[in-house]
């Protein structure tokens, strides 16, 4: 159904290709997963089938790629919208119309199909992805994690014979995520559907995978294998692939299910070890939560002011009540991780934090001062955010004018914001243009400008959205340094691995309100939704990373097992 026959793909100003002699074949009715660090190719390749590379990114193709039996370099990405449905990193890019409903019937109007044929699919559609309380609501209204369920749903009306998604359930939260990738099982297994798909969050996607394809790295040959043989060699690879690396279990497992049948002489081995806490609960914080934590101050310990707090906060966006009755309070040194279903009200409450969004009844304090009521120069040496849309921070043609910029607003030394860039995401160059970047990197430059003026709070949304294992870990680090130096991190997430490795505590929102605040352990290991892969395998044991796990059995003797 797809062919690659020696494909590479050199950009405009590229000394060498972005991926290389690539040849890859993926039959009708099989689910591939493109897998590999961030910046090899996975996206060039994906926009490959639809005839957006090189049609619409220019660069050169060189080799042939052919969708059911039509050449990309002949048809271009309309006349491939018949076959190919296609949803990239960045759903507001493909939005066209300004309802949920129409633009669900976009598709289907531009292919002339009968006005009865896309009634009914438009409802399916509704239906499959949750999306029914929605139809009328305005796509700018939604969260989003919503906004990426309607371009999901927007490229499965058509029903076409090849769906290539990149980063499909980076928005998404856990259980959101786990309906989309079942309508995309069933449409491979039940319609002989043909998906092509990147995603860093393996964890989510991987044991869904026919086949999975690798792209080690820049410009090296692409392999193609079953899933767990990949793994055993990929540089990337999910928390419970890694956990079976450390135990030596073989075949690797790709599931939680595979994992904790396997898990009983792990489970004899950690007995007796209580898990490391990965971080360590900073002293000031004024909320009552952490008062009943087990990690709670002394009372020797002095009162701090809080960097952030919320009391009785509500926000209303037209007729929905985004937030109601929130009270929250960050410590210096503090992370707070802010989780949820999409829609919970988390980018809500970020806003309001940063003061783009006035509240309608009660206070939101950062620094003693009113967000919405201080002015930008002021508020960006009290709070820093970093929103889901990257973009929206990045205005100039290249790296190095985008860093120089934000030394200059930020009043920090030159190359300060530089130097940042490198240390989360080596190897970029001054001369890139950010709209050259992929979404984890644009990411990760948005994040190093607003951390360039070192602000008490840092808000982050979903700050791994497009981020490999190995910027992630990165990223981890950063805000661990940061937290040590007493600012306080708040980030919105559906990244349950995030959160149990970095929080100290979590926020859980529904419909506007935290139904739950407490130690990171309390809260993840007794939710079915946020709970992280370890903390399933391991249960009722409060792990929650693999390294607690190596540090336990290193400590035992070493963490040889065989099964």
């Amino acid at each position: 159904m797809i062919r690659f026959e020696d494909v590479s793909v050199t950009y405009d100003g590229a000394a060498t290709p972005t991926v290389r002699d690539i040849r890859l074949d993926v039959p009708e009715g099989e689910l591939v997963l493109l897998v590999g660090p961030s910046g090899v190719g996975k996206s060039t390749l994906l926009g490959a089938v639809s005839g957006l590379v090189p049609h619409f990114t220019g660069g050169t193709l060189s080799g042939r790629v052919t969708v059911a039996g039509r050449d990309t370099r002949t048809h271009k990405p309309r006349e491939l919208a018949d076959v190919v449905g296609t949803v990239g990193q960045d759903p507001l890019s493909h939005f066209v119309t300004d309802t949920v409903e129409d633009e669900l019937a976009y598709g289907m109007e531009s292919l002339g199909l009968a006005p009865d044929v896309m009634r009914r699919r438009v409802e399916e559609t509704l239906d499959l992805l949750g999306l029914a309380d929605l139809r009328d609501r305005p796509i700018a209204t939604l969260s989003g994690g919503q906004q990426q369920r309607v371009a999901i749903g927007s490229v499965l009306t058509p029903h076409p014979r090849v769906l290539v998604l990149d980063e499909p359930t980076s928005a998404l939260d856990p259980a959101a995520a786990e309906e989309v990738l079942a309508v995309v099982q069933r449409l491979v297994h039940d319609l002989g559907t043909t998906v092509l798909m990147a995603e860093h969050r393996l964890e989510r996607v991987v044991q869904y995978a026919d086949q999975v394809a690798l792209l080690p790295g820049p410009g090296e040959p692409l392999l193609l294998g079953a899933p767990a043989e990949i793994m055993a060699v990929s540089p990337v690879f999910p928390p419970v692939v890694d956990l079976g690396r450390l135990a030596g279990w073989s075949p690797l497992p790709l599931t939680v299910r595979d994992a904790r049948r396997r898990s009983g002489e792990l489970r004899e081995r950690l007995a007796g070890h209580e898990p490391r806490e990965p971080h360590e609960q900073p002293q000031a914080t004024a909320s009552p939560d952490s008062r009943r934590s087990p990690l709670r101050r002394t009372r020797k310990q002095p009162e701090v002011a809080a960097v952030a707090e919320v009391a009785g906060l509500a926000v209303r966006r037209g007729r929905v009540e985004a937030l109601r009755h929130v009270d929250l309070t960050v410590g210096p040194g503090e992370i707070v991780a802010l989780m949820g279903r999409n829609g919970a009200g988390k980018s809500t409450l970020l806003s309001t934090l940063v003061g783009l969004v006035r509240p309608s009844s009660g206070t939101a304090l950062v620094g003693g001062a009113v967000p919405h009521r201080t002015g930008p120069r002021e508020l960006i040496r009290r709070v820093g955010l970093v929103p889901q849309e990257p973009r929206d921070l990045l205005y100039a043609d290249t790296v190095a004018a985008e860093c120089a910029a934000a030394d200059h607003d930020a009043g920090a030394g030159p190359g300060t914001c530089r130097a940042l860039v490198s240390r989360l995401l080596p190897g970029i160059a001054d001369d890139t243009h950010p709209r050259d970047l992929s979404e984890g990197q644009r990411l990760t430059l948005a994040l190093a400008i607003a951390l360039t003026a070192r602000p008490p709070l840092l808000l982050l949304d979903e700050p791994t959205r497009g981020l490999d294992y190995a910027a992630k870990a990165r990223l981890i680090t950063v805000l661990r340094g940061l937290a040590a130096e007493g600012h306080a991190v708040v980030l919105a997430t559906h990244d349950v691995e995030l959160a149990a490795e970095l929080s100290h505590r979590v926020a859980v929102l529904a419909d506007g309100e935290i139904v739950a605040n407490g130690p990171t352990p309390e809260v993840v290991v007794a939710s079915p939704a946020f709970s992280p892969q370890v903390a399933k395998v391991l249960a009722p044991g409060e792990w929650l990373t693999v390294a607690q796990v190596r540090e336990a059995l290193e400590s035992a003797g070493g963490p040889e097992e065989r099964v």
